[in-house]
């Protein structure tokens, strides 16, 4: 299996909980265990949620347009990532 670096903008989907086979865009790193996710629906961009590295799966797509608006500090909207997260999903089911 592939491990792919923790990194914002990151594609991930949950493991556990009740987010379980959610698909996420990590959004900040908290320290080596915990980082913030955002799906833009359930879980906006300014009320992300907390979750265990371990109760992740990464996936190998990288959002770079979201990761080069968080790190510089501009307003990323949630319509970008559920559109992200839209055509991720799309990909994968097909």
């Amino acid at each position: 299996m592939i491990e792919y670096p923790v990194e914002i903008g990151r594609a991930a989907i949950s493991t556990a909980g009740r987010d379980k086979n959610r698909y996420f865009v990590i959004i900040g790193i908290i320290d080596e265990q915990y980082v913030y996710i955002a799906d833009g629906e359930l879980r906006k961009i300014d009320n992300p949620k907390k979750k265990k590295l371990k109760h992740l799966k990464f996936c190998s797509k990288m959002f770079d347009g979201i990761a080069g608006k968080l790190e510089t500090g501009a307003k990323v909207f949630d319509a970008e990532i559920r559109s992200a997260l839209r055509l991720l999903k799309s990909e994968n089911e097909a």
